[in-house]
């Protein structure tokens, strides 16, 4: 499958919209910064929309689900069955994101891109499996080449789809049993930092649980080490189909010049890749939280980002990134409806 889609540029912010919402702050009846990342949301927003009124009423949530072939090595608490079962869930309104996605009236989808075990057909479950999860990458690469391209257009499929529906907002969410064991080797490869630091308890591994993740993950960096250069490489060799149509969406997002809100640590990986792939993905990312995986913090600092929320979640499902929905409507509200000094008949300040 043809991947030279990857190179296309990105969409450039719109200054003068920047221009035209900070003036437009710096008239409302508050006076200046006084309402914090509020303001800084909805002109970051203006610039993306290209208008000095920004919205965001439509929001587009897509959650990819995958195996992974490194959960033979024992690195999660939960069986690999889970991850089936959990689209499943999805599928019948029981998961956490389908509760939110309601909540914040967003659009909700789920792409089967490789469970191990089967799913049976639903209405709202996409089924684009690649094959019945990854290759264990402790013993070899992750994947082919071709299962990446494909994994990478399945993200861009979903970002086209919400572009072309209308969407003010993508967020992309993960399912997946040992997927943060993946995401950490991909964050240790890009960041060259020590699995020690970046690996965490995932679905709930204790202390034992954690160093033996860690020490897996340290074998696979070994031994792929000759392959962890380009960001590509590093998806196909210890990455999974899911990060990767996350990494996908985020770039054809970018290139569509549509907002992105990611959400925590598996999320924020797929970004970082994004941005390793091309570096202007980064303007059309908003970050949602912090989560309490220990390698979130690294990659949001690798990224300057500055999330939105820390709540202690870390859940995944890009349950984090529509907590924040509100707060992006808020923002816009705000940011449109609030008197200005001259309106309101209230004195500016001398």
């Amino acid at each position: 499958m043809d991947t030279n889609w990857l190179a296309q540029p990105c969409a450039v912010l719109n200054e003068s919209s920047r221009t035209a919402a900070l003036a437009r702050q710096g008239q409302l009846t508050k006076p200046p910064g006084s309402l914090g990342k509020l303001e800084a949301i909805a002109v970051q927003l203006s610039a993306m929309q290209g208008t000095d009124r920004p919205q965001m009423e439509r929001a587009h949530i897509s959650i990819f689900a995958a195996d992974h072939g490194v959960a033979a090595e024992g690195v999660s608490a939960f069986p690999q069955a889970v991850t089936a079962e959990m689209v499943k869930n999805f599928a019948r309104g029981g998961a956490a994101i389908s509760v939110l996605a309601k909540q914040v009236n967003a659009t909700l989808e789920v792409i089967n891109l490789g469970t191990v075990f089967p799913v049976e057909s639903f209405a709202n479950v996409r089924d684009e499996q690649i094959a019945a999860g990854t290759a264990n990458f402790a013993q070899g690469p992750a994947m082919t080449e071709a299962q990446l391209a494909v994994a990478l257009h399945a993200g861009r499929a979903a970002a086209l789809r919400a572009k072309q529906a209308g969407a003010q907002l993508f967020i992309g969410g993960e399912m997946g049993i040992a997927n943060t064991t993946s995401a950490s080797a991909i964050a240790c490869a890009l960041l060259q930092e020590s699995p020690q630091l970046l690996a965490g308890p995932g679905t709930g591994l204790d202390s034992k649980g954690v160093a033996h993740k860690a020490a897996v993950i340290q074998r696979a960096l070994e031994l792929h080490r000759a392959n962890l250069v380009q960001p590509l490489d590093v998806l196909r060799h210890v990455g999974g189909f899911e990060i990767a149509a996350l990494a996908g969406a985020y770039l054809t997002a970018a290139q569509n010049g549509l907002p992105v809100l990611a959400d925590g640590f598996i999320s924020s990986v797929a970004a970082l890749s994004a941005v390793r792939i091309q570096p202007g993905v980064r303007d059309w990312l908003l970050f949602a939280h912090v989560s309490a995986e220990p390698g979130h913090q690294r990659v949001l600092d690798a990224l300057g980002a500055q999330p939105l929320l820390q709540l202690g979640m870390r859940l995944g499902e890009g349950s984090g990134a529509a907590t924040a929905v509100p707060l992006l409507k808020l923002a816009c509200a705000l940011h449109n409806n609030m008197a200005t000094f001259a309106e309101a008949g209230v004195s500016d300040k001398l």
